[in-house]
C-alpha cells in the first residue's frame, strides 16, 4: 500500500525542517520542576525555566491549589458566560485589578488566550493596530484575528510607531501593542514613550507583561511601575500566572470599559470552559506570595546582576543588560544545537532557541536565572557555557 499523499507532504515538510536544524520534539524534564531536573535519567541544572521567583513549587500555592479542588471540585463546568463563573473567579479578578492598581479585570484559562482576547476583543475590520515587530506569537496571531489593518514597526521604534499611529484614519479604534519585556531578548519596551504616543494619537496602549509581571518595579506589578507609569485609562496590561507567579492563567487589567467589552467580545474567554478551581487557588496564593515575600525579588536581581557579570568576565556579549532573560547569540541553527548539546553534555539544560521563535541567523542559548538558583549554581552554567563555546569553536 502506497503511503497516503497527505502524510507524504507532512513527511516531506518534517523532513526539511531537520535539515535546516529546526527538527523539534517535547522532552521530558522528570517528574517535577525546579533548578535541578531529570533528562534521559541523568541529574542536570536547568536554565531554561521562566519561573523566576521559585514559585512552581511552593507549598503555599500547591496547598491552595489542592484546598480548592477539594472543596469547589475539579472542574468548572460551563464556560464564564454560560454558568462556569465561581466566586473564586471573581475574588481573583478584584485581587488582579487591586494588584496591578486598575479599575477592573478578567482571567482567562492561559496568558495566550488573553492576548487573544485583549487584542481581537477590542479590535475588528476597520481599526488599525500598531505592534512591534519582535511582539510574542500570540500577540501576532491576535493582530490577524482581529481583521483590523496591522502595521509593524522596527523593534523598540517608539518614533516609528508613532508615526505610523498619525497615519491612522481618524475614526475607528486605534492599538499600539508591545511586549513588556521581550521574552527571546530580554529587553524591555521603552513604555514612556510609547505611552506618550498613543495619547498624542487617541490609542490604547496594550502592553504583554507576562514575562515582568512580579519581576519588576518594586512591588513585582511589572513594566509600568519599574517606568515609574501611573495607573491610566489609556493603558491595558496583560499578564501571566504561568512564570513568575509559578502557576497557569492570564489576565487583561485596565478600564472598566475595556474589561466590560471583552466580557462581550473575547472569543478565548466566551467560547472554553472556565478556569478549574484548583488553577485560581494558586493563583490567588501566587498573587499573595510575591507582594509577601519581596525578598525573592530582590535575590533574583542580585543574582541576575552577578551572572551577567561573571559571563562578561568570561568574555560573552549578551543580548540583555539586565533582568533574569540572558540570552547568549549563536547565529546559525545548526551550531545553536550544537551548542546546546555541549552544554547538556556539561550538565546545564539550556535548549536552542531558533526559527521562527526567533529570526533567521539570530539562534541562541537562552538562559534564564531564578530566585531558586543557588550562586554555586550559577558559576557552574557559566564555567559550562565557556566550555560550550570552546567545544563548538563559538
Amino acid at each position: 500500500m502506497s503511503p497516503h499523499p497527505a502524510l507524504e507532504v507532512l513527511a516531506r515538510r518534517q523532513a526539511e525542517q531537520a535539515a535546516r536544524g529546526l527538527a523539534r520534539r517535547l522532552w521530558p524534564v522528570g517528574p517535577a520542576t525546579g533548578p535541578w531536573v531529570e533528562r534521559d535519567g541523568r541529574r542536570v541544572l536547568l536554565m531554561a525555566s521562566n519561573d523566576y521567583l521559585g514559585l512552581a513549587r511552593h507549598p503555599r500555592l500547591a496547598a491552595a491549589a489542592a484546598a480548592a479542588a477539594a472543596d469547589c471540585g475539579s472542574g468548572s463546568g460551563a464556560s464564564r458566560l454560560v454558568s462556569g463563573t465561581l466566586d473564586a473567579h471573581l475574588e481573583l479578578e478584584r485581587a488582579i485589578a487591586e494588584f496591578k492598581e486598575t479599575e477592573s479585570a478578567l482571567f482567562f484559562a492561559t496568558g495566550y488566550m488573553a492576548n487573544l482576547g485583549a487584542v481581537a476583543g477590542l479590535a475588528r475590520a476597520g481599526d488599525v493596530i500598531v505592534s512591534d515587530e519582535l511582539n510574542h506569537a500570540s500577540l501576532i496571531d491576535a493582530c490577524r484575528l482581529s481583521r483590523a489593518r496591522v502595521e509593524v514597526y522596527p523593534h523598540g521604534d517608539p518614533a516609528a510607531a508613532e508615526a505610523l499611529l498619525a497615519q491612522a484614519p481618524g475614526d475607528g479604534l486605534r492599538l499600539l501593542v508591545t511586549d513588556g519585556v521581550f521574552s527571546m531578548d530580554g529587553d524591555l519596551a521603552p513604555l514612556p514613550r510609547l505611552l506618550a504616543a498613543a495619547r498624542r494619537h487617541g490609542a490604547l496602549l496594550v502592553v504583554d507583561d507576562a514575562h515582568a509581571t512580579g519581576v519588576w518595579g518594586s512591588s513585582g506589578r511589572g513594566t509600568a511601575e519599574r517606568f515609574g507609569i501611573t495607573p491610566c485609562p489609556e493603558l491595558v496590561m496583560v499578564g501571566t500566572f504561568s512564570k513568575a507567579l509559578g502557576g497557569l492563567g492570564g489576565f487583561v487589567a485596565g478600564d472598566g470599559v475595556v474589561i466590560a467589552n471583552l466580557v462581550h467580545q473575547a472569543r478565548s474567554l466566551l467560547y472554553t470552559t472556565a478556569p478549574p478551581p484548583a488553577q485560581l487557588g494558586a493563583a490567588l496564593a501566587g498573587l499573595e506570595v510575591i507582594q509577601a515575600e519581596t525578598w525573592r525579588r530582590e535575590r533574583l536581581h542580585r543574582l541576575c546582576a552577578d551572572f551577567r557579570a561573571h559571563l562578561a568576565g568570561l568574555g560573552f556579549t549578551l543580548l540583555s543588560e539586565e533582568g533574569p532573560i540572558v540570552p547568549v547569540l549563536v547565529g546559525e541553527a545548526h551550531q545553536s544545537v550544537a551548542m546546546a548539546e555541549a552544554l547538556l553534555r556539561q550538565g546545564v539544560l539550556a535548549p536552542a532557541m531558533r526559527p521562527p521563535t526567533v529570526p533567521e541567523n539570530t539562534s541562541r542559548i537562552r538562559l534564564t536565572v531564578t530566585a531558586a538558583h543557588g550562586e554555586h549554581e550559577l558559576a557552574m552554567a557559566a564555567a559550562a557555557l565557556k566550555a560550550a563555546a570552546e567545544e563548538i569553536g563559538l
